[in-house]
């Protein structure tokens, strides 16, 4: 039964970012928190569950002197009460263990951490493989390693460099995201560089990888080696809320109705397990939710937090809207959208005027005399028939001397978006358009999207051009189908990835080396570039020795090669390139993620470089139609060829805005991926069960992870849903084993034994596990065409246990 929304009592749902939608819990009545309750200490003073966060004074010196460490607080989705934030010096991650050494943080926020005395750190034992593939990480694979080359050499020093620095003897390179080699290039008589695409994202799509280091304790910690010990703190203060403070999920009567609690608040339950449960006023609930809460058992709501005392379990929030019913596209997508904070409101009329308003509109005369006319030459876009906002295109014409003139021509947004307009500060506030599989929430309207700025044939337009000569010799993804009426998915398949996508992506990249390099020799401490930090040293000895038991060549000496090995060691079939998949999984997890930055604000430039590209100075240029990191490049650019002002922002101001287009991105990306696995579990729930061979590409305690090779999606597979008469885990060396011990079929028969390892083939089916949007992965039995399992596996529930 679906309720509309004109029965609640709710506030409108405002923008989730930028504004200021939190309020205090004057607005919504005492929190849960001030009320008697039992739980009291013997003075009368109710017992406080969580410490009292530190002073901000004391924090700042904490900080300088070393004996506090900062970072972003990441949860295990798996294990909601594990917690990580990176350790500074790369080593492994340091632990939080439970939800009240949280101190109510939430997954994201950057957060300040003391560290626990020693004998309270975290054992890690020597059997346990969870360090390997648990997954307190959300976005499973960085896409700069994906079965592509990287440069193998260093790179020299960049003061007095041409714009573009790659060395002659370089075999190959690639792109943050690369899936596949590519054609070798000659750029300025330097050889093969090699390069990828990512679909429509093109040059760069990144994945911030996380890690989980599962363990138990043991009663005398210090008996055991040093490298068996993991650094274990608290959360002791939130320097930024970061999390949205939003969620999705359900409501429900509390437990205890004759409590005073009860007559005054509901309990919301979140969908995701990190956010805790959540009181809410009655009198925003529904209004007959009280006498008739079935009706509402499968309507979904957004909730936001207003409020967490120290003495209270659970967080005092405040409905924001009944989305619709749980399970269906729409509701679902709305509530990704607004957990990550994505800005998916119409522009205001405000913004559109600063656009211009009468069309078609025209290049005024002034330009010409700005700009060097290319409209003779033959330049074309290589795109997708579906694809509006055109925003790149290349040029190649011979020259007298047998070389070629090539151009990579990027749409003038900036041109567009004044700075400091209302358009500039929404742009900004957004951040990058969010690509779902059924729709784009865009950074800019449409019109300047689509029409504008998007280089359409046979049309002027504006555009940043990066034109260089060459010699002669011119040296992951599930995609669906829809039904046009309902808009649920009829099938899907694996993205193709074309030469032509290659092509641009070069290119791409190269533009992308030039401007970083031309910006940061006009601009030094003013410009906004793009780093990525080598890769965390304990993971990635761990894989070292990992790799060397397996018999496997890999060679981690550089990013390139490593995509070298990973290529070479593995051949063309699918069972070979699905094993190929499966290691570089586990070669992305010591990987940190790219990050922008203000070169004026970090000191060391041996930080500026990009380790998956190995390069010394990159940064984002070709894409500023989806990502506002390129219109500030774009100004910076302007400014360097003496054709427009230098930005208005000092280095700390531009450091904060590539901050906040760094947590934007990352929102971006996980809700790319949360659409695509909304429209998978549909289509498992309308197609389903899906049979398909899988292979192994982590083993764990209870369980194992398979990459299914049909689908190309990750799944976990829980040993308690199986029907197994009983399973043992060991490592040998660094080499994980699970033995499934199945129940016979027949009394008369023998047990069937089977060992997991990594790389083991096996056959799953995908089911559907309920009415939400929730499906499993089962085990076939060896031997048998039947699917054999429980339907579920009892999953705990949305936002954990009590504290």
């Amino acid at each position: 039964m679906s309720h509309p929304d004109c029965r609640l009592n709710l506030r409108p749902l405002g923008t989730p970012r930028g504004v200021s939608s939190v309020v205090g819990p004057h607005g919504v009545g005492a929190s849960p928190g001030d009320k008697k309750s039992k739980n009291k200490s013997i003075r009368g003073k109710k017992k406080s569950i969580f410490e009292t966060y530190m002073s901000k004074e004391d924090i700042s010196e904490g900080l300088k002197r070393g004996t506090l460490i900062q970072g972003v607080l990441r949860i295990n989705p798996k294990k909601f009460h594990e917690a990580f934030i990176p350790s500074p010096d790369g080593d492994r991650d340091i632990f939080i263990d439970g939800v009240v050494a949280r101190n109510r943080a939430l997954n994201g926020d950057l957060v300040v951490v003391r560290l626990l005395p020693e004998e309270q750190w975290k054992v890690i034992k020597p059997e346990s493989n969870d360090k390997e593939t648990e997954g307190a990480y959300e976005l499973d694979l960085p896409e700069e390693l994906c079965g592509s080359h990287l440069p193998q050499q260093s790179v020299k020093g960049y003061n007095d460099s041409p714009d573009v620095i790659i060395e002659a003897q370089f075999d190959d390179s690639d792109s943050e995201d690369g899936h596949g080699n590519t054609q070798n290039v000659l750029v300025d008589g330097v050889k093969k560089l090699s390069v990828c695409v990512h679909d429509k994202g093109k040059e760069d799509s990144d994945t911030p990888v996380t890690k989980d280091e599962s363990t138990s304790m043991s009663q005398d910690p210090r008996a055991l080696p040093e490298k068996s010990l993991q650094r274990s703190a608290k959360v002791v203060y939130i320097l930024e809320k970061k999390h949205s403070r939003a969620a999705t999920g359900f409501l429900k009567l509390l437990a205890d109705k004759n409590s005073e609690l009860f007559r005054k608040y509901a309990l919301f339950s979140p969908s995701d397990h990190r956010v805790p449960r959540i009181y809410v006023p009655l009198k925003d609930c529904p209004q007959d939710f009280v006498t008739r809460p079935k009706d509402y058992a499968n309507t979904l709501f957004i909730c936001r937090i207003v409020d967490w005392k120290e003495d209270s379990n659970f967080a005092l929030g405040q409905l924001a809207k009944s989305l619709g019913q749980a399970g269906e596209i729409e509701p679902e997508t709305e509530g990704i959208l607004t957990e990550y904070g994505v800005d998916f409101s119409d522009f205001s009329s405000e913004v559109l005027d600063c656009l211009p308003q009468g069309l078609p509109w025209t290049i005024p005369p002034e330009e010409f005399s700005k700009r060097r006319d290319l409209r003779k030459d033959c330049i074309f876009t290589i795109d997708p028939s579906t694809a509006r906002d055109l925003d790149d295109a290349l040029s190649c014409k011979p020259l007298a001397d047998g070389n070629f003139e090539v151009g990579v021509h990027i749409a003038d947004v900036s041109y567009f978006v004044p700075e400091g307009s209302p358009l500039d500060k929404v742009a900004a506030e957004r951040a990058t358009s969010v690509y779902l599989v059924q729709k784009v929430v865009p950074m800019l309207p449409r019109l300047l999207c689509e029409e504008l700025c998007s280089l359409h044939p046979m049309t002027d337009k504006l555009t940043f051009s990066v034109i260089w000569t060459l010699t002669p010799e011119g040296k992951l993804k599930l995609a669906f189908t829809l039904d046009h009426e309902t808009g649920l998915p009829q099938g899907c398949h694996i993205y193709e990835y074309r030469d032509s996508n290659k092509l641009v992506e070069e290119f791409m990249l190269l533009a992308n080396m030039a401007v970083a390099h031309k910006t940061h020799r006009t601009f030094p401490e003013r410009t906004l570039l793009r780093r990525h930090p080598p890769p965390q040293t304990k993971m990635l000895n761990d894989l070292v020795e990992f790799c060397e038991q397996m018999g496997l060549p890999m060679d981690f000496s550089s990013a390139g090669a490593l995509n070298k090995s990973l290529t070479e060691t593995f051949g063309d079939d699918k069972y070979s390139l699905a094993r190929k998949e499966v290691l570089t999984n586990m070669c992305s997890r010591p990987m940190q993620m790219a990050l922008y930055f203000c070169s004026g604000v970090l000191q060391d430039q041996t930080q500026f470089r990009h380790y998956a590209l190995n390069v010394p100075l990159y940064t984002h240029f070709t894409s500023p139609i989806r990502r506002f990191a390129d219109v500030l490049v774009h100004r910076l650019l302007a400014a360097a060829l003496g054709y427009g002002e230098l930005p208005d922002l000092e280095p700390e101001a531009l450091q904060k805005q590539a901050d906040h287009c760094n947590d934007r991105r990352m929102a971006s990306k996980r809700v790319q991926e949360l659409s695509t696995g909304l429209f998978f579990a549909i289509l498992v729930k309308e197609s389903g069960p899906l049979e398909s061979e899988a292979m192994v590409l982590g083993v764990l305690n209870q369980a194992f992870d398979v990459l299914v090779l049909r689908y190309g999606v990750q799944k976990r597979v829980y040993c308690n849903a199986l029907p197994l008469q009983s399973h043992h885990f060991q490592k040998v060396g660094k080499k994980p084993e699970l033995t499934l011990v199945w129940e016979p079929e027949d009394t008369e028969q023998e047990p069937v034994q089977q060992v997991v390892t990594i790389f083991s083939l096996v056959e799953v089916v995908l089911q559907a596990e309920t009415a939400a949007l929730k499906y499993s992965a089962l085990l076939k039995r060896p031997g048998t065409n039947g699917l054999l399992g429980l339907q579920n596996k009892e999953e705990p529930d949305a936002g954990g246990p009590e504290a």
